[in-house]
């Protein structure tokens, strides 16, 4: 093979695996704040009912900065124990946001 078509080769498999490569870092990160956001809005949830003693929204706070994202609204309901979570994180492709809500069956 010569050398310019074994760079064309080259090429154009970098130029198709750097974006699929930045569109599976995006889609884990996008999968792991919406976890990180499922599992701060079960916690606190669990505070709301009082399961865990603890401050809901500290304890969901301390649930998504072990997954390394960002909590940017914790909302509770103490009268009908639903919790709403958002937590965001920045991804190769940019910003990207995940929301959850816990709490007892049949409340919106």
């Amino acid at each position: 093979m010569s050398a310019p078509a074994l760079l064309a080769c080259a090429a154009s498999a970098l130029a198709l695996g750097l974006p699929v490569i930045g569109a599976a870092s995006a889609l884990e990160a996008h999968h792991r704040i919406a976890a990180a956001a499922d599992s701060a809005a079960l916690a606190a949830a669990d505070a709301v009912g009082g399961w865990i003693d603890a401050v809901p929204c500290d304890l969901a706070a301390s649930v998504v900065a072990a997954a390394a994202t960002t909590l940017t609204e914790c909302t509770v309901d103490a009268a009908s124990g639903v919790v709403r979570i958002s937590v965001s994180v920045y991804s190769v492709l940019g910003p990207l946001s995940a929301a959850a809500r816990a709490g007892p069956p049949g409340i919106e």
